[in-house]
C-alpha cells in the first residue's frame, strides 16, 4: 500500500517526478560528506508552486524537507531521511544584466557555466570555490561560498544584489521589487516584526554586537549570518542576506541576482618553499599588501603528497622536516598592470627566508600545472587512503596573525589521534585552513576516535585561538553541535529565534545548522564497503555528475557506486531480501543506460572510471553461450561490419536519419616515404558520411599514407568491451595491434585513426604511436592546404573520445579554420550514443544531448561537426541539423 506521504506528493507533482522506488531513494542517500540518510521520497520539483506544495505537505505530515542541487556538500547539508527536493535539472537558466556587471540565475546553474556566460563581458562570479566545475549557484548561496581569491569582500553575501525566495509557509517574495518590504510585512507579519525585534536586541547588546562585527571581518560560516542584522535596517534586506549561508534551513532561494567582479586573466604565479610554517606565514602580510589575491599555504605533508605530480619543483618528497610552501599569484586585467603587480610581489619576496630562490612564472602551462598540483591534494590523499575509509575535508579559520600557531597545533592533534596521513593546506591570505584526514566509521571504536578528535579540534580553534569552526563550507551536520561553543548562548538564542520565525514547524533541514543533540554529528555516518577496485577510491564528491550522459535519465556515476555500496552493506549484514530488492531494479538504471564513455574519470578528482565497473558487471552477467557467440563474432568481424553497412542501407530505405552507408576498407597502398600508417575505423566503414576525406586531404597536401591490407576484419575491440565481452574485445584488439605493429615498422611510423573513440581505445596501454586523424590533419596537413572558402557557421561537438585524447584544441583549430562562426555548447559533453547504444537506448542520447540541443537551437546553427561518426548520428537526432566529420568539411573548403 502506498503511504499517505507519497500519495500527497503525487497529488501535486507528476508521478514520474516523485521517486519512491527503493533503488532511487538509495541513489540519493549520499552527498560528498560522511553522512548517509535514505529519503522517504525524492521530488524533482519544476517550479516555485511545486516547491510551496511540497513544503505544505512536509508541514502537514511533519516530515523534514531538504533541498539538493549538485550534492557536492562536504558537511551533510544535502541528505535527509524525509523529503529530498532536487532543484538542479529543472532549475537552469541565467541572464547577463548591466553589460556583465550583474547576472541573474536560477539555483541549478553550475558555477563554471555562469562564468562562461560572463567571460565575454570581462567579468566573473565573486565566489570562486574549487568545486565550481560541479557545484551550482544554489549551493554557493546556501553555504556563502568563497574560495582562494574571493576572501570576504567577494563572497556570496557581499555580492548579492537581490533574490527571490519561498518561505516554508509558501509565501514568495522577490526582494528587488520596490514594495518587497511591504509585501513581507503584509504576507508574513510575524517574520517582519520578529526581524525588527531581533535587530533591536542585537544593537542593544554591545558585547555581542562587537563580537558579530569582529567575527565577520574574516571568513565565517558557522551558524546563521547575524551580521545581516547589523548591515541592514529593512527586514526584507536582513532576511535576504540571512538566507545566504543558511543552508536551506530558512527558505528556498529560487533565483538570485549577483554583482560580478572583473576577470583578471593576466597572471604570474610562484611556488615558494620556506623552512617552516612560521616562515611561510610571516610572508603572508607582505604578499597580501602587495595585492596578491591568491596566497595558498601547503604544509610538509601536503608537499610530499603532491611530489609526484607534474609541474611541481623537484625534491618535494624529501623536503626537510617542517617545510612549508606558499603558492602566490599576482593577477591583473592587462599586461601593464600585471607587470606592476608582479613587481610588487617580487619586492615582497626580497629578504624572505626561502629554501630556494622564488621565481614568478607567466607561462600558462607552468602556472596551470602549479594550480593543478594544489588542487591535486584532494585526489593525492584520497587515492592513497586505506580501503574502506572515508575522506574528511574540514575548513577552519584562525586570525591571520595566529595562523602559523594554529597550523602547528593542528599538526599536533593529528599526531595525538594517529592521523598519520593528514595534510593541511588553505587560503592563507584569509587565515582559512583546510585539513584532510582519512577516517573509518566501521565500528564504535573508530567513531569514538573521530569524536574525540573533533572535540579537540573545536577546543583548539575556539578556545585557544578564537577562530571559526567553519570558514566557507557551511556549518552542516558535522559542526552543528558546536555552534554554541563558538558563538555562545546569547548568539545561539538569536539564531534559534530566527529559525523559528521563518520555519516555525521546523520542517526545513532540521539538524543541519542547529543540532538538538551534542553527539548528532556522530549519527548516520557513512560506511564505505568495498565493491570493486575500479571504484573503491570514490569519495562520492559528485564532480562526475555534470558530465554524465545519463544524469537526467537514470543514475550518475556516483549514484551507481552508492547503490553498489548499499548492496554490499546489505550483503554483509545477511539481508538477502534487501539485496534482491536492489538487484531487481538495478539493470536498467545501473547497467543498460551507462554509456561507459569514461568522461566521469576526466572530472573525477581521483580518476575513477565508473564505466569500467559497469563493463565488469555487464561481463559478469553474460552467460557462457553469449560470451561464446561474441568470441565467434570477433573472429568474423569483417562480416559483422558488412552486415552493419547493409543495415544502414536498409535504414535509409525506411527513412531513418543516418549518414550514408560506408565503404569497404580502402585498397592497400604504400610508398617508402609514407609519413604514417592509416587505419580507417570500423564505424567509418559502416557510417561513411562523405567517404574517406583523410586520404583525399593527404594527397592534396602532398603527404603520403601507408594503407595496410587485410583491414576488413580489424578493430580496436571497443564494441565488444563496452557490451561486457572483454575476452572477444581483447582478442580482436590484440590481433589488430600485432598487424599494425608490423606495418608501422615496430612503431616507427605513427598510426592515424579516423575515429576518436577508436584512437583512444587503441592508445590505452599500447606502446605504438596512435594519432587521431584530427590531430594529424591540424599538425601535418593543414599547413599545406589552402582554405578557399568558409562555411557560415558550425556547431562543434567534442566527443568523449576527443576529450580522453586531449585533442579538443585541435578540433577547435580546424573548426575555426573552416567556419566563420563556431558555436561550442557550454553544456557540451558525451552525446550518449556510445557506439551503437543510441540505437538500442535512444532515450539515453535524447537525455544527454538535450542541453546542447537547446543551446544550438538558440545559436541558430545550420551544420555540426564532430570527430566521431556515431556521435554525429546522435547529435543530428538531437538538433535536427546535419553533423559531419570535421575532415569532410575541411576537404570541401580546401578543394
Amino acid at each position: 500500500m502506498t503511504e499517505p506521504l507519497v500519495l500527497a506528493l503525487r497529488g501535486v507533482i507528476a508521478a514520474d517526478r516523485v521517486l519512491t522506488r527503493e533503488i532511487e531513494r538509495v541513489a540519493f542517500a549520499s552527498d560528498a560528506s560522511m553522512y548517509h540518510l535514505v529519503p522517504r521520497a525524492v521530488v524533482l520539483a519544476k517550479d516555485e508552486h511545486e516547491v510551496a506544495a511540497v513544503l505544505a505537505i512536509g508541514r502537514a505530515h511533519r516530515v523534514p524537507v531538504v533541498f539538493r542541487a549538485a550534492g557536492t556538500s562536504l558537511s551533510g547539508q544535502a541528505v535527509t531521511d524525509g523529503i529530498l527536493v532536487e532543484v538542479a535539472r529543472h532549475w537552469r537558466g541565467a541572464t547577463v544584466e548591466d553589460h556583465g556587471r550583474r547576472i541573474r540565475s536560477r539555483p541549478g546553474m553550475i558555477g563554471d557555466h555562469l562564468n562562461a556566460i560572463l567571460a565575454p563581458h570581462g567579468t566573473r562570479l565573486g565566489p570562486d570555490p574549487s568545486s565550481l566545475a560541479a557545484c551550482t549557484l544554489g549551493g554557493i548561496l546556501a553555504n556563502n561560498s568563497s574560495g582562494p581569491c574571493s576572501g570576504v569582500e567577494q563572497n556570496s553575501y557581499h555580492t548579492l544584489a537581490s533574490l527571490t525566495f519561498v518561505l516554508p509557509s509558501g509565501v514568495r517574495i522577490d526582494t528587488a521589487e520596490r514594495d518587497a518590504d511591504d509585501q513581507l510585512r503584509q504576507r508574513a507579519p510575524a517574520i517582519h516584526a520578529g526581524l525588527v525585534a531581533l535587530r533591536q536586541e542585537l544593537l542593544a547588546d554591545g558585547a555581542l554586537k562587537d563580537r558579530v562585527v569582529r567575527k565577520f571581518l574574516t571568513k565565517n560560516t558557522t551558524g546563521y549570518g547575524l551580521n545581516a542584522f547589523l548591515d541592514f535596517e529593512r527586514p526584507i534586506d536582513i532576511l535576504a542576506h540571512a538566507l545566504i549561508g543558511s543552508e536551506g534551513t530558512l527558505a528556498f532561494i529560487s533565483e538570485a541576482v549577483l554583482r560580478t567582479v572583473p576577470r583578471l586573466d593576466h597572471t604570474a604565479t610562484a611556488f615558494l618553499l620556506f623552512p617552516s610554517v612560521d616562515a611561510a606565514c610571516a610572508a603572508i602580510a607582505p604578499f597580501r599588501d602587495a595585492g596578491a589575491p591568491m596566497i595558498e599555504l601547503l604544509d610538509e605533508a601536503s608537499l610530499k603528497a603532491i611530489a609526484h605530480l607534474p609541474g611541481v619543483p623537484d625534491g618535494l618528497v624529501s623536503v626537510p622536516m617542517g617545510t612549508a610552501a606558499l603558492l602566490v599569484q599576482a593577477q591583473a586585467a592587462s599586461e601593464a598592470a600585471l607587470a606592476e603587480r608582479e613587481g610588487a610581489a617580487r619586492e615582497a619576496a626580497r629578504g624572505l627566508s626561502l629554501l630556494t630562490p622564488g621565481a614568478f612564472s607567466r607561462d600558462p602551462t607552468q602556472q596551470a600545472r602549479l594550480l593543478r598540483a594544489r588542487k591535486g591534494l584532494y585526489p593525492a590523499v584520497g587515492g592513497r587512503r586505506a580501503s574502506g575509509t572515508s575522506l574528511l575535508l574540514e575548513d577552519v579559520a584562525f586570525p591571520v596573525e595566529r595562523l602559523a600557531e594554529g597550523a602547528v597545533d593542528l599538526q599536533g592533534l593529528f599526531r595525538r589521534h594517529a592521523y598519520d596521513d593528514a595534510v593541511i593546506f588553505g587560503h592563507a591570505k584569509d587565515g582559512n585552513l583546510h585539513f584532510l584526514v582519512t577516517q573509518s566509521v566501521a565500528d564504535a571504536a573508530a567513531i569514538d576516535r573521530y569524536g574525540r578528535f573533533l572535540d579537540d579540534v573545536v577546543d583548539l580553534v575556539v578556545h585557544r585561538h578564537d577562530g571559526a569552526l567553519k570558514a566557507e563550507h557551511g556549518t552542516g551536520r558535522n559542526m552543528a553541535p558546536f555552534v554554541a561553543t563558538e558563538w555562545g548562548a546569547d548568539a545561539v538564542a538569536l539564531m534559534r529565534r530566527l529559525k523559528t520565525l521563518c520555519d516555525p514547524e521546523g520542517v526545513l533541514a532540521p539538524g543541519v545548522i542547529l543540532a538538538e543533540s551534542p553527539r548528532a554529528h556522530l549519527a548516520h555516518l557513512k560506511t564505505v564497503p568495498l565493491v570493486g577496485a575500479e571504484v573503491d577510491r570514490c569519495v562520492e564528491c559528485g564532480y562526475c555528475e555534470p558530465v554524465c550522459p545519463s544524469r537526467a535519465l537514470t543514475f550518475t556515476p556516483r549514484q551507481r557506486i552508492v547503490v553498489q555500496r548499499e548492496r554490499a552493506r546489505r550483503s554483509a549484514a545477511g539481508d538477502r531480501a534487501g539485496v534482491a530488492s536492489l538487484d531487481r531494479e538495478w539493470s536498467y538504471p545501473g547497467l543498460d543506460t551507462c554509456a561507459t564513455d569514461g568522461v566521469c574519470a576526466l572530472a573525477c578528482p581521483v580518476d575513477i572510471d565508473t564505466g569500467a565497473m559497469v563493463t565488469r558487471l555487464r561481463a559478469e552477467s553474460r552467460s557462457a553461450l553469449t560470451s561464446g557467440i561474441a568470441r565467434l563474432g570477433a573472429t568474423r568481424y569483417g562480416a559483422l561490419v558488412a552486415l552493419g553497412r547493409t543495415l544502414v542501407r536498409a535504414g535509409h530505405a525506411v527513412g531513418m536519419d543516418l549518414p550514408a552507408a560506408g565503404h569497404a576498407a580502402p585498397a592497400a597502398r604504400d610508398r617508402a616515404d609514407a609519413a604514417a600508417v592509416y587505419f580507417p575505423s570500423c564505424m567509418g566503414r559502416v557510417l561513411a558520411g562523405g567517404g574517406d576525406p583523410l586520404l583525399v586531404l593527404a594527397e592534396r597536401a602532398g603527404v603520403f599514407l601507408r594503407v595496410p591490407d587485410d583491414l576488413g576484419d580489424k578493430c580496436c575491440g571497443l564494441p565488444f568491451h563496452s557490451k561486457g565481452f572483454p575476452d572477444a574485445g581483447d582478442a580482436l584488439r590484440g590481433g589488430t595491434i600485432d598487424h599494425l605493429r608490423r606495418v608501422s615498422e615496430e612503431g616507427r611510423l605513427p598510426i592515424v585513426v579516423n575515429g576518436s573513440s577508436c584512437a583512444h581505445a587503441f592508445s590505452e596501454g599500447s606502446t605504438l604511436n596512435f594519432v587521431d586523424s584530427v590531430t594529424f590533419a591540424r599538425e601535418t596537413l593543414l599547413p599545406h592546404l589552402t582554405i578557399k572558402r568558409q562555411v557560415p557557421d558550425l556547431a562543434l561537438h567534442i566527443s568523449c573520445g576527443a576529450q580522453h585524447l586531449g585533442i579538443a584544441e585541435d578540433l577547435r583549430a580546424l573548426a575555426h579554420a573552416v567556419a566563420v562562426r563556431v558555436v561550442e555548447p557550454m553544456g557540451g559533453g558525451c552525446c550518449g550514443f556510445a557506439g551503437d547504444r543510441g540505437f538500442t537506448h535512444p532515450e539515453l542520447t535524447a537525455s544527454a544531448t538535450a542541453p546542447m540541443a537547446a543551446e544550438i537551437a538558440t545559436a541558430r546553427c545550420t551544420l555540426g561537426v564532430t570527430s566521431n561518426l556515431p556521435c554525429g548520428v546522435g547529435m543530428a537526432r538531437a538538433t535536427g541539423i546535419r553533423y559531419r566529420h570535421i575532415l569532410e568539411v575541411l576537404e570541401e573548403v580546401s578543394r
